[in-house]
């Protein structure tokens, strides 16, 4: 069953009309010297130091770079190869791409120094929006200036109290985020797997009013494509809105770059929200969002963190998005460059003996090591050789699966994965 998402529209709006407020409950006499995220994270960085420290190579959060974070870039007084930025189609030091930001510095300054609804339009936005509505086959777009506040702030003004967001276990920290701002139940099912979103929905879709599915095209950690169509159909056949959150599929998949509808070949209202950010192949910052003309129209004027309530994103940052995207399209041998590297990739570390999980394809090859103690050793190991790719650990991913994430680029070449395969190879 299809949503109608006019209807929808007009919920929303009626919903978040009168926004209703609610006391902040605060434990008294608690300072922060316990507060436990604090504590993971210096305990975090603690061991990172001194795993790095031993190389005499310094901490490798927060490493400081020069140039463009690309293929290679600028580090520890020279050069590296960099597989940990996700330049994916090599557009964020492209020259058309800094000229038009340049130009629209020139036009409009530095700032849009308020939300759109406040400090008016500027030409630039509705350009980009076009495009992406246009990618998607949608009746329009809005664009962010936060990927992840996109997730956060759309997924409370869709859902409330007596709402379930039915997450695939592998989703984005921004829209678990979201379902904790919106009130709502949050129930995840095993990570890309249909038949377990059903017995959740059997178990569960009558207790609840409106039920999101949520679901992301490329996995963030894991580098494997969702089988969308069959989580589409499990959706539908309970009454359910879909979102897409595109991430790290827009720009990779499908013969244009236009991510995993075109990959799957889905009619354009297959889904009924799709979820980008303009930070990965459209070498800028910030997010969009896809759908039905009256349903993006309410999430512009009511959604707070999405465009009510937030300043725009800088003009800079959306003409080069205006730019990358149209040298995406321009150029399809840029993503077969890509496609090329993650198989070459792929591959070379599959004949190595390497584990690299669920990856399938995608921009994103896991190297899983199991303990974070290997995954810093190993991260620590490839830095002294000249390649940056750094390590993740729990909570990132779960405990006992660290590891290498390599973030491919069109802009490798074969040298550069050669070279981290190489040193990779000494780890044996």
């Amino acid at each position: 069953m299809v949503v109608d998402a006019k209807s929808l529209a007009r919920d929303l709006l009626s919903r978040h009309a009168k926004p209703a407020l609610e006391p902040v409950h605060r434990p008294r006499g608690r300072g922060l010297d316990d507060h436990p995220e604090i504590r993971a994270a210096l305990e975090l960085r603690g061991r990172a130091t001194a795993a790095f420290s031993d190389r005499g190579l310094p901490n490798p959060f927060f490493l400081p770079h020069t140039g463009v974070n690309g293929a290679t870039t600028g580090m520890l007084d020279g050069e590296v190869v960099n597989f940990s930025g996700y330049n994916y189609l090599g557009l964020a030091g492209d020259p058309r791409v800094t000229s038009a930001a340049k130009q629209a510095i020139d036009g409009y300054g530095t700032s849009a120094s308020a939300s759109r609804a406040v400090a008016g339009e500027i030409p630039l936005y509705a350009d980009l929006e076009r495009r992406l509505a246009g990618a998607y086959g949608a009746g329009d777009a809005v664009i962010t200036a936060s990927g992840y506040l996109t997730n956060a702030g759309v997924i409370p003004f869709l859902l409330g109290p007596g709402d379930l967001a039915a997450c695939d276990a592998l989703v984005h920290s921004s829209i678990v985020s979201g379902t904790r701002w919106a009130g709502c139940r949050r129930a995840t099912f095993a990570h890309n797997d249909p038949e377990a979103l059903d017995r959740l929905l059997i178990r569960s879709r009558g207790s609840f009013g409106r039920v999101l599915v949520v679901v992301e095209g490329a996995y963030s950690m894991d580098g494997d494509v969702a089988r969308l169509p069959e989580l589409i159909a499990v959706a539908r056949k309970h009454d359910c809105l879909i979102m897409v959150d595109e991430a790290h599929s827009f720009g990779v998949l499908g013969g244009q770059g236009f991510g995993v509808r075109e990959h799957f070949g889905l009619a354009a209202d297959a889904v009924d929200l799709w979820m980008g950010t303009l930070s990965k192949s459209l070498a800028s910052c910030g997010g969009f969002l896809a759908g039905d003309a009256e349903l993006i129209a309410a999430i512009k004027t009511l959604a707070q963190g999405v465009s009510l309530f937030s300043a725009a994103p800088t003009p800079a940052q959306i003409a080069a998005a205006i730019a990358a995207f149209d040298v995406m399209v321009a150029e399809p041998q840029r993503l077969a460059r890509l496609h090329g590297n993650a198989a070459t990739m792929s591959t070379a570390l599959h004949d190595g003996g390497w584990d690299t999980g669920l990856s399938a394809g995608t921009a994103i090859i896991p190297v899983i090591l199991g303990a974070e103690e290997r995954a810093m050793a190993t991260s620590g190991r490839l830095l002294a050789a000249g390649i940056y790719a750094a390590p993740l650990g729990y909570p990132s991913v779960a405990e006992g699966a660290a590891r290498i994430r390599l973030f491919m680029s069109a802009e490798h070449t074969a040298e550069h994965i050669d070279q981290l395969v190489t040193v990779l190879a000494g780890e044996r």
